[in-house]
């Protein structure tokens, strides 16, 4: 697989590529300079399992304040570049852990350079990064339209300006909100850096998803197909909506591939005329109780006692609700039963109390 043998990356001393575990990484929405909220948010994330976090640096104070921030947080700090490399040399000098630019958009050759002896100076990694909204205009005219190919032909040439000013600590992102150009030019990106005999780490997503329902179809779709590919290093869900999602719902993409463990997974049964109980609420309580218990399990949450224990046969422990009444049940077997309202505690006091 291409992540098995990518050139290792040391970002804030959380280690990308060669096989590395894949990182999950957000980024802040609210103003960088605002560093008390910017913190606050940040810790959140922490908590639900982000490793690595972007903050946008658009301007001088958002730099100032990466010094700030990174005095407050557990997690590396990637600063995020848009065209004027004067920031991206200041929030080197602040402190940030990875800057993410598009050197075509940067200012010209020697102030791109100027960022490399930057980066260099502190050994940070350089993000590049190309979307397929920024794609050269002469390329979107050769093609006729955007494609995978052209995206691939951007990102490299991008790729070969900073090797050619004398740095390849770097990571690739290319990304697009077309699920399947998306795939495509991940798999054409790996293909070619392997030719080339330069295997890059690359990091993954949809851009541009949509809202927390679109986002994470689109999201699981494409993450799935290219992280199942072995391409991948970092991720990131992309939503509109509140970036903890983006944690849940990576986290939730991994383990499914079993590309990482921990964490409790919840597993459910859809409704039918025989569900007695309030299953989607009891289900979706489940689901955020869980949130934060440090166990490597599987929990069910079914609706009926007739196939509740059956169904649940495969998961650690389960309830099953009956009218009126619920079960708990361990591998399959029922080990207690009690009233529909106290379910939910019993199962937390399980889970809190577990021994396996």
């Amino acid at each position: 697989m291409y992540r098995d043998h990518t050139k290792v990356v040391d970002i804030g001393g959380v280690k990308i590529g060669g096989g590395n575990p894949i990182r999950i990484q957000s980024m802040t929405n609210v103003p960088t300079s605002d560093t008390d909220r910017v913190i606050d948010q940040i810790h959140k994330l922490e908590e639900a399992g982000c490793e690595i976090i972007r903050c946008t640096v658009p301007d001088m104070d958002c730099a100032k304040a990466i010094s700030e921030i990174k005095r407050n947080i557990s997690i590396p700090l990637v600063g995020d570049i848009h065209f004027d490399y004067k920031m991206a040399i200041a929030a080197i000098e602040y402190g940030a852990d990875k800057i993410r630019i598009n050197p075509g958009n940067i200012g010209g050759e020697d102030k791109l350079k100027a960022v490399v002896e930057a980066a260099m100076s502190r050994n940070v990694p350089i993000r590049v990064g190309v979307n397929s909204g920024s794609l050269e205009r002469h390329i979107v005219e050769r093609d006729g339209k955007v494609t995978a190919e052209g995206i691939v032909e951007s990102a490299l040439d991008k790729v070969h300006m900073i090797e050619n000013a004398g740095y390849d600590n770097m990571v690739i992102s290319i990304k697009s909100s077309d699920v399947m150009m998306c795939v495509r030019a991940h798999e054409l990106l790996a293909k070619e850096l392997e030719r080339l005999g330069t295997a890059y780490p690359l990091h993954v997503g949809i851009t541009e998803a949509g809202t927390v329902r679109s986002g994470n179809i689109k999201s699981s779709i494409g993450l799935g197909l290219i992280l199942d590919k072995g391409i991948g290093d970092t991720i990131r869900v992309s939503l509109t909506g509140d970036p903890v999602e983006e944690i849940t719902s990576a986290r939730l993409i991994l383990r499914t591939l079993g590309l990482k463990k921990g964490g409790i997974e919840v597993v459910s049964c859809p409704t039918c005329g025989r569900t007695r109980i309030d299953l989607i609420g009891l289900a979706n309580k489940v689901e955020e109780m869980v949130q934060n218990i440090p166990l490597d399990i599987k929990v069910a949450v079914m609706g009926c006692a007739v196939n509740g224990p059956g169904e649940a046969r495969e998961a650690d422990i389960g309830i099953a609700g009956g009218d009126g009444e619920g079960l708990l049940i361990k591998k399959g077997e029922i080990v207690k039963k009690v009233p529909e309202d106290k379910l939910l505690e019993t199962l937390k006091f399980e889970l809190e109390n577990w021994n396996g």
